[in-house]
């Protein structure tokens, strides 16, 4: 968990304000155990996730999108990949951000033990 909110913190992802009188989206963090192809842990992975139930559709967001690729289109790349006969790598991402201007102004509220003090403070996403 803490190297996923240092890289939260690196990449300028909120700003801490007051609380505005606005809907502020729940968020909270997503706990989950990684294993190896042996079945022994790798390690355990938390990710930040924002709460959806507390979205208002055309206050919070207009349309959602979800960057996954179809299990169809990963086994055609393999196949071209074996035919080729090119290497084979696997890497693992430990921190994905995708970067986008966003069209409103969103606000999230902080699950951080570090932010609850502030129980006035919001999150603002840039």
């Amino acid at each position: 968990m803490l190297d996923e909110f240092l890289a939260l913190l690196k990449n300028d992802t909120w700003e801490l304000v007051p609380r505005p009188h606005a809907n502020v989206v729940r968020s909270h963090w997503v706990y989950c155990v990684k294993y190896r192809a042996d079945s022994s842990l790798e390690c355990y992975k938390a990710h930040l996730v924002a709460d959806g139930s507390s979205q208002q559709a055309q206050v919070d967001y207009d349309e959602t999108f979800s960057p996954v690729v179809r299990p169809a289109t990963i086994r055609m790349v393999l196949c071209i990949v074996l035919s080729k006969g090119w290497p084979i790598n696997q890497l693992d991402v430990k921190n994905a951000f995708l970067h986008s201007k966003l069209d409103k102004t969103i606000f999230h509220g902080s699950t951080l033990r570090i932010y609850r003090c502030l129980q006035s403070g919001a999150c603002l996403l840039p």
